[in-house]
């Protein structure tokens, strides 16, 4: 009895390492909603020849990520018979289907797919934007004209939806509905647009209103940002017009200050940093707010810092001991200096050894090390800090299948989970593995 009780323990002492170390990646930006990949065990480099593709699974146009949790991988995706295809500020029609697609994570086998039909009136028309929401039994996605569902994670059923645009007289915006939605405790936050009706919070089980607020002039397409300061939870809207605070439980305003977006673009989710807020977007628009420590509060430290600041077009920045890292509408990666507002440095790399505007990476920090995905489809690893970019490795792990800008790009956030990255692009989902 001794004997089989040590074999036990000794068996649950190596395999705990990785059962604790495991993690999945729900919906936008990680678990905590806040770019960190917090999984240990991952290679140092890739091994020759690149990382292992554990599996590829065929879907279709989107820029939507997908989402990783109890087993399934969640992407969306759009199937049109036109020939899809808009520049920059077009409006054209195109008629088709958004899909809901639901893989096994193990294997990449199809376990269901949910589909509707949807005419796309916006620019850029590859696909849906918005990375689902895997949350409990349920499942939430947004598509790129306003479809907001609710579906059950283990069939694909619909538990209930509704179409944004009709429900409040409003339209997509020019790139369409790409603001992720948040849940936030019974309640699905998202932006809806219309009068009164820039963000609405709705039961996450009904779909049902809960609380309506603000008058926006666009709706932009910056996700809804919860911080806790002054002493309260603050629900952040960045807005083409305004930063404005509200109370998630009920829609109350806090504060507003103004805020002034070229062309509506405004793009980055708020970030927080100590008691400094900072936003951005094109074209140089950015701003730094200080938020008071004893009530929902807030002051501008300074506005439109035209040479230093970041203004992000395509990327969420991330903050890490008082920097900014992102990538500025020109294509450069840049390291801001706050509360100072001075750029450090900043490098074309990772994207190329020459400057292409509005070049993409996603950013993700694990540990002391940064793990980027490029627009060219490539996987880095990367070291950053006050004074440089370190590139430490990289390897190609899916090709380009949008055009932008006159070039071959993949402009959709990867998964981070359970040691592997889940990429898709325009034609195929991959699952590769990252473990060591």
């Amino acid at each position: 009895m001794m004997k089989s009780r040590q074999i036990l323990i000794v068996t649950c002492f190596f395999l705990w390492p990785n059962a604790a170390g495991a993690d999945d990646w729900p919906h936008w930006m990680g678990p905590a909603r806040d770019n960190e990949w917090r999984e240990t065990g991952l290679i140092v480099r890739f091994p020759q020849g690149g990382p292992q593709i554990l599996w590829r699974a065929t879907i279709a146009g989107g820029y939507a990520g997908p989402a990783v949790a109890q087993g399934r991988v969640v992407v969306t995706d759009y199937v049109s018979g036109d020939h899809v295809n808009a520049s920059n500020l077009e409006r054209l029609g195109f008629s088709g289907h958004e899909r809901v697609l639901c893989f096994d994570e193990a294997t990449g086998d199809r376990i269901w797919e949910h589909e509707y039909p949807v005419n796309y009136t916006i620019s850029y028309p590859a696909g849906p934007r918005c990375t689902p929401v895997i949350d409990g039994r349920h499942v939430y996605t947004l598509g790129a004209q306003g479809d907001l569902r609710c579906l059950a994670l283990d069939s694909g059923a619909v538990v209930w939806s509704q179409n944004l645009p009709e429900k409040y007289s409003t339209k997509p915006a020019i790139w369409g509905y790409a603001a992720h939605p948040l849940i936030d405790g019974d309640r699905l936050i998202t932006l809806a647009g219309g009068a009164g009706t820039h963000v609405v919070a709705l039961s996450k089980d009904t779909g049902e209103e809960i609380w309506r607020a603000i008058t926006a002039e666009s709706q932009g397409y910056s996700p809804p940002t919860i911080v806790t300061a002054g002493g309260v939870r603050q629900l952040i809207l960045l807005r083409p017009d305004a930063v404005t605070s509200l109370n998630p439980e009920n829609g109350n305003e806090y504060w507003s200050l103004p805020y002034e977006a070229t062309n509506g673009s405004i793009i980055m989710s708020p970030i927080l940093l100590d008691d400094y807020l900072y936003a951005a977007g094109y074209s140089r628009k950015s701003m730094l707010l200080k938020l008071d420590a004893d009530r929902p509060a807030a002051e501008v430290v300074w506005q439109d810092k035209t040479r230093d600041a970041i203004s992000p077009v395509n990327v969420q920045p991330f903050a890490d001991r008082g920097v900014l890292y992102g990538f500025d509408q020109s294509g450069d990666l840049a390291a801001l200096k706050l509360p100072e507002g001075k750029r450090l440095w900043a490098t074309p790399q990772p994207v190329s050894r020459r400057r292409v505007g509005s070049g993409t990476a996603f950013i993700v920090k694990q540990a002391d090390r940064f793990w980027m995905f490029t627009e060219n489809g490539d996987l880095v690893i990367a070291k950053m800090d006050g004074e440089q970019f370190t590139e430490i490795d990289r390897a190609r792990v899916i090709e380009p299948t949008n055009v932008a800008f006159g070039r071959n790009v993949v402009w959709s956030m990867p998964a981070f989970a359970n040691r592997h990255a889940y990429i898709r692009n325009g034609k195929e989902l991959v699952s590769v593995d990252l473990s060591r």
